[in-house]
């Protein structure tokens, strides 16, 4: 992918001045994009890439889906029109997405989470095939279909031992479970077989994905951020709260601006027709060597793993803070928000619990 290098990654550094640069009057699409799930994390780098002048395919005009409106600090863009509905609702999904008939690419990263599996399956395939049934029909150029899922592919329920051991690869089989990822492949598959091998789709399944958008409902960074900020105002330190495993394990991140351009890829090369992926960076790191990392970028002293008599719940420690997120909006300009909005401690909690490398509770949240 060698955009990749040529500076599509943090896209959203350049995205104002390139935006501004054209008119819709003046442009000519080469390809339409549908990205549903825009305000979540590898939504919010798509919709900061396809723009890009250098990007495979271009150029791209991209309708971006998302159940409620963009937030406030989103620039307006000629090339991008904000679409916001409730998927869960055909009615209103059809009202939407049927006179986009120009789609040529759907990249599908949007999902909903339930009480149990069952209702996690039963939701989110109702809601891809809300949009394939209209789209597929509708779209004489549609060309390709990508579905963002994630390694919990392999594992399965959290709750249970995984079946097949690390590394994964893309050939093994499903496993004999209840799992939403699978029930979303079989509504790709069957909803594009309509239009008898004239779509192809890709499937991608990151890791935890690491990127920056606070509309999205899972984003560790954007919490671990906020914790920070919070640390800095009370003056405390950066404290480790999880355990030693999430400490010290390994893990293997996918960048959300990689994930994204891993997408558009799958595109637009008649070579990653019809296959599924695995994709992360390919790096393996660990808590323990960036935590100092997220310390020192806000100027914070920091304490590593202090043993299981020491670990605290962030959903506990920051209980009671909305004034003082407040205080920091304000003497930082910020745009107004509340902590709520920008930060699910539950997520940190859960993925400082972990043991590990490609441990199943991280990509609890990937999808």
């Amino acid at each position: 992918m060698s955009w990749w290098w040529a500076g599509a990654i943090g896209a959203a550094w350049k995205r104002q001045d390139d935006r501004a640069a054209v008119s819709p009057s003046q442009q000519a699409f080469k390809s339409v994009a549908l990205v549903v799930g825009s305000t979540g994390i590898v939504g919010a780098s798509l919709v900061d890439i396809l723009p890009q002048p250098d990007t495979p395919g271009g150029p791209w005009k991209v309708y971006a889906l998302s159940r409620r409106p963009p937030p406030p600090w989103s620039p307006p863009s000629s090339s991008v029109t904000p679409i916001h509905v409730d998927l869960t609702d055909y009615a209103a999904a059809a009202a939407a997405l049927a006179p986009l008939t120009d789609i040529t690419h759907v990249f599908y990263v949007a999902w909903t989470w339930r009480a149990t599996e069952e209702e996690n399956c039963e939701a989110n395939a109702a809601m891809l095939r809300n949009v394939l049934s209209i789209v597929v029909p509708n779209c004489p150029a549609l060309v390709h279909v990508t579905l963002q899922t994630g390694t919990r592919h392999y594992f399965g329920r959290f709750s249970e031992t995984p079946v097949h051991d690390p590394p994964y690869t893309e050939d093994m089989p499903r496993l004999d479970m209840p799992i939403f990822y699978y029930d979303q492949e079989d509504v790709l598959f069957q909803s594009i077989a309509r239009r008898s091998g004239a779509v192809s789709w890709s499937v991608h399944r990151p890791n935890i994905i690491l990127g920056f958008s606070p509309r999205g409902a899972i984003n560790l960074v954007c919490c671990l951020c906020v914790y920070a900020a919070v640390c800095r105002k009370e003056g405390a330190p950066l404290r480790w709260p999880g355990t030693r495993g999430g400490w010290e394990g390994f893990i293997t991140p996918s960048d959300a601006d990689l994930v994204a351009e891993h997408h558009i890829w799958a595109g637009v090369d008649p070579m990653a027709k019809n296959e599924a992926f695995n994709c992360s960076n390919g790096d393996v790191c660990t808590w323990k060597k960036l935590w100092p990392i997220l310390a020192g970028r806000f100027g914070l002293e920091w304490a590593g793993y202090e043993g299981e008599e020491k670990r605290f719940k962030l959903t506990e420690a920051m209980a009671g803070k909305e004034a003082l997120w407040e205080e920091i909006v304000e003497e930082n300009e910020l745009v107004a928000t509340h902590v709520s909005e920008v930060a699910n401690w539950w997520v940190i909690d859960i993925t400082v619990d972990q043991h590990g490398l490609n441990s199943p509770i991280l990509d609890k949240w990937t999808a």
